[in-house]
Formats: C-alpha cells, sequence, structure tokens
C-alpha cells in the first residue's frame, strides 16, 4: 500500500445522512519502520516560487507542492480517477455535519508545529478565518467563514451568517494548509518562512533552490529520506538533461520526446496521471469583442481539439466539461462546442463580423517552458482561428512574463485570449468553477454574467452532494459551455520521470507529492 492508502478510514454514518461519502476515524496508522539508509531528493520543478511563504498570496501551483511537502491538511484526498471523492484523515480524525450550516472537525492530538507550538482547535479557527478572508489573494473558497473552537480537539465551521452551507468544506479540508495562529497574528512572520506540521522543514532558500529536512517529530513518523529539495529549473529539456545526468532525483511536466528519451534508459521510470487541471483558452469577457457571447462561441466551433491532442500525445487526455474527470460532479456535457466552421461563420454574422471583417487584431497569450507544448498548440489554435477570419497575433511568454499577465484588471486583461490551466488538489469543483466564472472573482475571464452566477449559487447551496451533483451535471457545466467565457482545450496528464532508486512515493494527481515513505537508495 502506499502512504496515503495507510492513513485511510472507512465507515462513517454521520456523513452519509446528509449524503457526504462515508469515513470512520477509528485508527491511524504510525509509520513505525525502521529508518532505511537513504539520500536527500532533488526535485526540479517548472514554476518559480513567489517569495512570500504565506500560502493565502498565491495561486502558483510550484509553491502549492512545495506546501504539501511542509505544512499539514485536515484532510487529503489522493483524487484517484476511480474514486474522486475518498477523502483521508491527517490532522482531523473525524468530520460530522451538525446542521445545514455546521460542520464539526475531531482534531488530532499530539501535534506540533516546526517552530514547536503545540496544534489545536485555535490554529484551524485563525487559518479558516483568515485563509477565506475576500481580500486573499487566493480566492479559492466560497466565502467567509466563522470558526468555533469548542474545546482543544474540536472545531465547528458555521457559515449560516454568510448565507451558505458548510459542507463545502468538506472537501476544501484537503486543500487549505494549516497555519500557526502565532504566525496568523504576525503577517511579517506568516510571509517570511513556512512553518507548519508536515513532514519537512523549511531550512532555507538558497537562489532558486528551497532547502527542507526531515521533520523528526512528524505525526506518522520522520520520514524515511532526509531531506528535499525543490529546484525550479524552467525549461524541460535542461530539466530531463539533470534527471539523466544524475543532477536530479525526479522531474515534472515533460513532452513527449522527453519521455521518449528517457524510456531508453533502464535507470528511470516514468509516471503518468489523468491529473484535475484541464487547460483553457481563456477569453478576456470584460472588453470587447469577446463580450460577444456569439463571438465566444464561433471561436469555440474554429477550434479542432482533437487535433491538439495528436500534438499533446500523452501529455493530453479529452475533456468535455469546464472540471476535469478527476473533479466531484464531472460528466462530459452532450452539447459541448466542437469544430464546426459552418457554425463560426453563422456565428460571426449574427455578431456584425461577417467572415471576421471588422475584427480588431486579436492577441492571444501563451507561455513556454512550464506546460508542455504551449507553443506547438498555440500556433495551431492561431491558425484555425485565422481560417474562420479571427486577425490573431500569437505572443510567446517565458512564465514569469505571462504570469504577469494572467489575470484580469479595471478595463481588461491584457490581450484577448489567454492560455493557462488551473490546477488544485481538492476534487471539490468550485476551486475551478466559482474562481472564476461567478462575477465575484471573474479572475482570468472577468466575466459579470448573471444566469451563470445564479447557476453557480444553485449548485453551491445544494442540500446535499447528491442534488450538488445533480446541479452541476444538468444546469451549471452545460451553461458554461453554452456561454464558454473559457474554452476547455484537454485535460493535463501529468507526466513525472525519476531514478528507479526512488521508491515509496506517491504523486497526487495535481502535483503535489507524498514523500513520506519514500526511500533513495
Amino acid at each position: 500500500m502506499t502512504a496515503i492508502d495507510r492513513r485511510l478510514f472507512l465507515g462513517g454514518a454521520a456523513a452519509a445522512a446528509v449524503g457526504m461519502p462515508c469515513l470512520n476515524t477509528d485508527f491511524f496508522i504510525h509509520s513505525a519502520y525502521a529508518q532505511a539508509a537513504s539520500k536527500p531528493i532533488v526535485f526540479l520543478g517548472a514554476e518559480a516560487l513567489t517569495g512570500n511563504w504565506d500560502p493565502t498570496t498565491h495561486t502558483n501551483l510550484g509553491q502549492l507542492i512545495l506546501e504539501s511537502f511542509v505544512f499539514g491538511y485536515l484532510t487529503r484526498c489522493p483524487m484517484r480517477p476511480e474514486k474522486p471523492e475518498q477523502l483521508n484523515f491527517e490532522l482531523a480524525t473525524a468530520v460530522n455535519p451538525i446542521d445545514k450550516y455546521t460542520l464539526e472537525f475531531k482534531l488530532r492530538d499530539g501535534v506540533a508545529f516546526h517552530d514547536g507550538k503545540p496544534f489545536g482547535a485555535e490554529d484551524v479557527k485563525a487559518t479558516y478565518e483568515y485563509g477565506c478572508q475576500p481580500d486573499r489573494a487566493a480566492q479559492w473558497y466560497p466565502g467567509p467563514v466563522e470558526v468555533e473552537a469548542v474545546d482543544r480537539l474540536t472545531v465547528r465551521i458555521k457559515t449560516e451568517k454568510f448565507g451558505y452551507p458548510a459542507a463545502l468544506f468538506y472537501y476544501l479540508s484537503s486543500f487549505l494548509p494549516i497555519l500557526s495562529a502565532k504566525d496568523v497574528a504576525d503577517k511579517k512572520v506568516l510571509a517570511a518562512r513556512p512553518n507548519g506540521t508536515g513532514p519537512f522543514r523549511f531550512v532555507e532558500q538558497k537562489g532558486d533552490s528551497s532547502i527542507l529536512v526531515a521533520n523528526d517529530k512528524f505525526l506518522a513518523g520522520k520520514p524515511k529520506i532526509p531531506g528535499v529539495t525543490y529546484k525550479f529549473v524552467g525549461d524541460t529539456t535542461t530539466r530531463t538533461l539533470a534527471l539523466l545526468s544524475g543532477e536530479a532525483d525526479i522531474i515534472e511536466r515533460l513532452e513527449q520526446e522527453q519521455v521518449e528519451t528517457i524510456q531508453k534508459n533502464p535507470g528511470f521510470t516514468i509516471n503518468k496521471a489523468i491529473s484535475v487541471e484541464n487547460k483553457y483558452l481563456w477569453f478576456r469577457c470584460s472588453k470587447p469583442p469577446f463580450n460577444d457571447v456569439r463571438l465566444r462561441q464561433a471561436a469555440a466551433h474554429s477550434i479542432d481539439r482533437k487535433v491538439i491532442l495528436e500534438v499533446l500525445g500523452i501529455s493530453g487526455h479529452a475533456s468535455s466539461a469546464h472540471i476535469s474527470p478527476v473533479k466531484f460532479g464531472y460528466a462530459d456535457v452532450p452539447d459541448f462546442p466542437e469544430f464546426d466552421p459552418a457554425k463560426a461563420q453563422a456565428l460571426l454574422a449574427a455578431a456584425g463580423f461577417p467572415k471576421g471583417k471588422g475584427l480588431p487584431e486579436l492577441e492571444y497569450y501563451v507561455s513556454v517552458g512550464f506546460y508542455p507544448k504551449t507553443k506547438e498548440y498555440g500556433e495551431l489554435v492561431t491558425e484555425m482561428l485565422r481560417e474562420q477570419g479571427f486577425p490573431v497575433k500569437l505572443t510567446v511568454l517565458e512564465v514569469a512574463a505571462w504570469g504577469n499577465l494572467l489575470y484580469d484588471r479595471p478595463g481588461g486583461g491584457a490581450g484577448h485570449m489567454i492560455d493557462c490551466g488551473w490546477c488544485t488538489g481538492s476534487p471539490e469543483p468550485d476551486l475551478v468553477l466559482r474562481t472564476h466564472f461567478h462575477s465575484s472573482s471573474k479572475r482570468i475571464t472577468g466575466i459579470v454574467d448573471p444566469e451563470i452566477d445564479a447557476s453557480l449559487d444553485r449548485e453551491r447551496n445544494a442540500a446535499s452532494t447528491e442534488e450538488r451533483k445533480r446541479i452541476l451535471q444538468t444546469d451549471t457545466l452545460p451553461l458554461l459551455a453554452q456561454k464558454v467565457p473559457s474554452l476547455p482545450l484537454f485535460t493535463s496528464v501529468f507526466i513525472h520521470a525519476m531514478t528507479k532508486k526512488l521508491d515509496g512515493l506517491y504523486i497526487y494527481p495535481n502535483g503535489m507529492q507524498d514523500m513520506t515513505q519514500a526511500t533513495l537508495a
């Protein structure tokens, strides 16, 4: 079994009573193993870190991966495609719905932060009430929340004052890293260094390298490997050469050609997983011309997504919805906009731009070095749109420059279209849907649409998870496919390559890694 399997709980009548997946907390298996001789692991990541260690200040996947080594979470989600709704416990030992607006978590005793402070209810209260404030840059969460510290090891998440059900925090409990209440009280300390309860503690930053060492007081026992070095290397070829030369032990975000090269060497292995990340063509809906839904629909019908999948090879998986197949509520949308030049032309004409005549030059931004094949399929998308009359200019940027242009801003975001994925470590669909398409957030598209808002509110406020799934599949996802504030191009398949000397590693579908049982010979 993997490390995550060994922390699995079964059963749970209280959760089932309100339609939640069943869980129990009768046991927690500690890793009482002998410490094997091992070496620190060098992981080459594809995204630079922000320099601010407050988890609520960013949406940076590289930093989320590093945080998963350092911080603890109330629960963890393996997010396997065959069972995406499974939850395993970590800092919590039980979750019980009290009523529609109250969710109770029982907490694990005997856990300490890396600075020695004991973990307890005050830390969960401080984390949730701070992380869910609407002024946080990482607006992952459904709204403000009140948390009652019932006793040292019991908290109650309360949402009645804010008008949405507390059950929304069921899956989010696996995504919000638990901070020390002492750190939350001092934002300068919170930003200066990560201090969690996780299996590795932060030591120092050396240029593009973050140095972590094993936490000998980790709740499941000290990890077998003595440490992890996360190093940012933005070029895929450089990451591959570093692995082959022995400078790195594991690398991410590979393309077909690099996988083929690595597979020729018997000393390495490839890990593939359908991820929680969809890749999208995002439209700037807050300004012309894509504030007109007919032009967004015309663009969607201009793009042959099957050809994009051919270019991606093993890095892409077909998706016909605005969430990944490993997210709660996924279903292929029957009327998802497919390649249809005749429809594209009819919509262009209806919008007053027959064959694209009269449209301004449309700038489309893609990045290189992080996501696989963005330049290649960006060129394809550009040509497909041009064939239907869209006067598109493709601009290819390094990751940092692209990231600076990503989000919407007053008057409309940069350009008219931008390529981006969205990868969150929880089955919770609103980490994508509400984050991007509700007018209270807007994010990349800047869309404000009362119908979309109403649908997102309906699915969020559903009385049970089954009712919520029904609304997602029959209402929200079809509506988004019709309105196309963004066009889902495919679901990413995450490719990691590693030395065969690395054993016992579990990789989550968002790229986070469980190294608690890993060894490196």
